[in-house]
């Protein structure tokens, strides 16, 4: 148990012990959200996958704009007003 204490590096980087990186299986490329708590943070890894989520919220947005009937231009005016410009 001794060997699962990490101590954080001067960029704030932990290392997961390599005995549990092996038995749960992590990757470099791991995802993993940090869920503070009363005593510390728990990090728990997380499945995502952005383009399944960018294609699911683009068809919510397209058909958001289909029933409210909007034109291309006020799309585009929508857009420049949500960038600020």
């Amino acid at each position: 148990m001794i060997d699962d204490i990490v101590k954080m590096s001067k960029k704030g980087q932990l290392v997961v012990p390599k005995d549990i990186r092996e038995k749960e299986h992590f990757k470099p490329s791991d995802k993993f959200i940090a869920i503070p708590i009363k005593d510390g943070v728990i990090f728990k890894k997380i499945e995502i996958d952005l383009e399944k989520e960018y294609g699911e919220l683009k068809d919510k947005v397209q058909e958001r704009f289909e029933e409210e009937d909007l034109s291309e231009d006020e799309v585009k005016k929508a857009i420049e007003w949500a960038r600020g410009n």
